[in-house]
């Protein structure tokens, strides 16, 4: 790790005050414990990505079982209860070893847990009811605590710094491969982690996108309304070989991971100028989030927030190119983040879930040209009693090189 970027492990009193919210969360439906195995929630609540199981019993102190490596996972967790085991056989006996009782409602994380697993787990627990809790670990993790906001911020500042980084390996006939490796290097060395976490099955990103013209606006299977022509179909998506010419608007769609913790910035570039009609639509949608900023109060329902930048793309003329074109369109505006690229809140066409104090989003209003190129903005915002308090601060007007 560098100077600027030191490794940092979660504070006992952090997970213990997230533990806690987890219990307050079964005691309320009824499930005598939670099981935990997914790596970003075992980082959430444990502080280790080791290979474990978390047990979080509705009552009671956790207990981090974990296998390889054991003494790296005691390190890392702050946690009171870390002890070795060697397969999941075990648990019922370590569990009771420990004082607690091998419960009758056990929560897990069916969003995530492959079916094999999940039948192997019911015939290994019996009589077990197996129950999910991933919507609730989902709903708590969007709403982050003053530590995360910290790292979140932390976070933004070096997304910051690689947005300006930007003009000085940007090139006319340099392609967009050539120039994401130098933008990816630097962010390499303020200590970004090299991945980004999502929790949508098949859903994977590598640092984010950069790409030029044309090449931006091709769609691709990711749930983003930019896609990319890549560098080949095994990857289907994000920077190809694709020469950057000057007069195309550059799209540097990226996610800064610190520590765990992930900010989304999207900044368009042109090398000379760009042409007038994308230099408005550009400046549309940064009217757009700066509307969106001002009504996205903590109460609001995320439907609300994607049916006013619809609303005020339509009034601005880009009801056809607004987040995507025909069935490429993506029906969102904006997600949250946190540990994850995709956490709740969605601001997503009929979504009923409420903003909250705390939140943290990526708001994102793009215009796709097809065969032209991609404007638009991309900021990561605190919900605030204010309404959103942007991160990312890097101006949002076009850079030109």
């Amino acid at each position: 790790m560098t100077a600027e970027t030191p490794q940092q492990y979660t504070p006992a009193a952090e997970l213990e005050n997230r533990i806690q919210r987890l219990q307050r969360l079964l005691r309320a439906q009824d499930i005598d414990g939670a099981l935990i195995l997914q790596n970003t929630d075992l980082f959430y609540f444990a502080g280790t990505i080791q290979q474990a199981h978390l047990y979080v019993p509705a009552e009671g102190e956790a207990l981090l079982m974990a296998r390889k490596d054991f003494e790296r996972a005691r390190r890392e967790s702050a946690l009171k209860r870390v002890v070795p085991f060697s397969s999941p056989r075990q648990i019922g006996d370590l569990l009771r070893d420990h004082g607690l009782s091998f419960p009758k409602r056990l929560g897990m994380e069916l969003d995530v847990l492959p079916t094999n697993l999940y039948f192997q787990y019911r015939k290994r627990f019996g009589d077990v009811t197996i129950v999910d809790v991933s919507h609730g670990i989902r709903m708590q993790r969007s709403v982050k605590t003053a530590y995360e906001v910290d790292l979140m911020r932390q976070a933004a500042a070096l997304a910051d710094r690689v947005a300006a980084h930007v003009p000085l390996v940007l090139a006319a006939g340099s392609s967009e491969i050539a120039v994401a490796g130098k933008l990816e290097a630097f962010a390499r060395g303020l200590g970004h982690q090299g991945f980004v976490r999502m929790r949508l099955w098949g859903s994977e990103l590598f640092y984010g996108h950069l790409m030029a013209g044309a090449s931006a606006a091709e769609p691709s299977y990711l749930a983003s309304p930019t896609g990319g022509a890549a560098v080949s179909p095994a990857v289907a998506q994000g920077p190809s070989f694709h020469s950057i010419t000057r007069g195309q608007p550059v799209l540097v769609d990226y996610v800064f991971a610190h520590q765990g913790y992930l900010a989304d910035h999207t900044r368009i570039y042109c090398l000379g100028k760009l042409p007038a009609d994308l230099t408005k639509a550009q400046a549309d949608m940064v009217a757009i989030q700066e509307e969106i900023k001002s009504m996205a109060l903590p109460g609001t329902t995320a439907g609300a927030v994607y049916a006013k930048a619809v609303a005020l793309a339509d009034d601005l003329g880009h009801a056809d190119h607004f987040m995507g074109t025909g069935a490429a369109r993506i029906r969102f505006v904006g997600h949250g983040v946190g540990l994850e690229l995709d956490e709740y809140p969605f601001l997503a066409k009929g979504q009923e879930m409420v903003l909250a104090e705390n939140m943290v989003v990526a708001l994102e209003p793009k215009v796709i040209f097809p065969g032209v190129g991609v404007v638009g903005i991309e900021n990561t915002h605190l919900v605030t009693a204010r309404g959103l308090e942007p991160l990312t601060r890097y101006p949002d007007e076009v850079t030109l090189v």
